[in-house]
């Protein structure tokens, strides 16, 4: 059984926020905005910037959550935006990780990180069975491959032979 198929103790805890025990290797998401909020947990008063994401899951069948953004990882969203304001802070991607080593308190536990380094897009060709058959039918739906090219690269030859593939007759 791989981690990815087990289940993190803190599951059962069942947090209206994103956890380190939800991620379980680095993974790229696309921010659809920063909010100001109110804790939903209700155990404190206290507001927090909280991420949205465009993704609506994490792996299949498994929601994606918020996620909260503390002071660090808001210092990194300034940093990958290039403003102060949360309102900016959309449409952009970044990589969220698990670091073993944040302090909270007197205590080192583990914590959720947003990578400094943009993410690089990965190059679709049709070797990638599984993203090949997603970005034809992305372009089969949409008549382009604009929100495919939003998160991979792919060459104008390529791109060509998806269209041209979408277009045969069966």
């Amino acid at each position: 059984m791989t981690e990815e198929n087990k289940t993190h103790y803190r599951k059962a805890f069942n947090s209206p926020y994103l956890s380190s025990a939800d991620i379980v290797e680095p993974v790229t998401l696309t921010v659809k905005s920063v909010l100001l909020e109110d804790d939903k947990t209700k155990k404190t008063k206290d507001q927090f910037n909280t991420a949205y994401f465009v993704e609506k899951e994490i792996r299949p069948g498994e929601t994606l959550k918020p996620m909260i953004l503390n002071v660090h990882n808001s210092q990194i969203m300034r940093v990958l935006t290039g403003s102060p304001f949360i309102d900016d802070w959309s449409n952009i991607q970044i990589t969220v990780y698990v670091d073993s080593n944040v302090r909270f308190g007197r205590e080192t536990v583990e914590g959720l990180r947003i990578s400094p380094n943009k993410p690089e897009k990965k190059s679709l060709t049709p070797d990638n069975i599984k993203l090949w058959e997603n970005a034809k039918a992305a372009f089969k739906r949409d008549g382009n491959l604009d929100a495919v090219l939003k998160r991979v690269e792919i060459s104008a030859e390529n791109q060509e032979k998806i269209k041209a593939e979408c277009n045969e007759v069966a």
